[in-house]
């Protein structure tokens, strides 16, 4: 399964930021008020009191939050008022944790059925595979909680609402994430065309969980390391290489197929 080198869409050139927060003490409030943070930016060398409160503050509120170091012209870009070196985006969905994901995902009689999106970073990428994973009935999403598309209006708009119904994990390391599922009985497989083995070859009816690499370099090596399997795409013409929402929807289908 091809992962590298996908054809890819470029970024859209405005971004709209109707879930921005800015400002110490305004973050540290949304923080408290316990609305769900998809990612928080920081200037880097900030030192104050109010940017120690809000550290206690990021620091109690758990491993789901995601943290950047930035120089203040990434800061500046998203917002000309006075953001005092603090940026956060509220997702509009709540993340569950991935052990909740695993205990519910047996209970609807049929194997479950998890995708992992490693370093999935274009929204549009990460709102089509959220759509086809709602579609075939995936049990939950796990990203990472760094370098992941972040979660706003736009993603949920492109994954034509799935977002509001899959349940969505955010891990801080993925690679304790699959030691968990496999010791959760799940069958880990990376997608790559690292492999001899193609997709149709796999027994996709048991419990699995199924890993997308990113868009520029594919799965990565540590996660490729603690997988059970390497599938690829057969690919007969001359681009050899697939968009990473093509790719999964390739699977994830053959996986519904198999296991209906």
């Amino acid at each position: 399964m091809e992962t590298r080198k996908y054809i890819n869409y470029k970024k859209p050139k405005s971004v709209t930021y109707d879930n921005m927060v800015f400002g110490t003490r305004a973050v540290i409030e949304t923080i408290k008020s316990g609305k769900t943070i998809d990612k928080i930016f920081l200037q880097k060398g900030l030192d104050n009191e109010l940017t120690k409160e809000l550290t206690e503050t990021l620091r109690n509120g758990g491993a789901m939050l995601s943290v950047s170091r930035v120089p203040s012209e990434k800061l500046d870009r998203f917002t000309k008022k006075n953001h005092q070196g603090v940026v956060a985006f509220v997702s509009p969905i709540d993340f569950v944790p991935l052990h909740n994901i695993v205990a519910t995902s047996y209970e609807n009689g049929f194997a479950p059925l998890i995708l992992i999106l490693d370093r999935i970073t274009d929204i549009r990428n990460f709102g089509a595979i959220c759509r086809t994973a709602e579609c075939v009935g995936v049990n939950g999403v796990v990203i990472p909680t760094n370098g992941a598309a972040m979660i706003n209006s736009d993603a949920v708009k492109t994954s034509a609402g799935a977002l509001n119904y899959l349940s969505i994990a955010k891990e801080p390391r993925l690679t304790e994430s699959v030691k968990y599922l496999k010791d959760s009985g799940f069958q880990v497989i990376a997608c790559t065309e690292k492999s001899d083995e193609i997709v149709y070859s796999a027994d996709l009816s048991i419990p699995t969980a199924i890993i997308m690499g990113s868009e520029e370099d594919g799965v990565s090596d540590e996660l490729l390391a603690v997988a059970d399997h390497k599938l690829k795409i057969p690919i007969l013409g001359s681009i050899q290489s697939l968009n990473v929402s093509v790719a999964a929807g390739i699977i994830l289908y053959e996986s519904m197929r198999q296991r209906s």
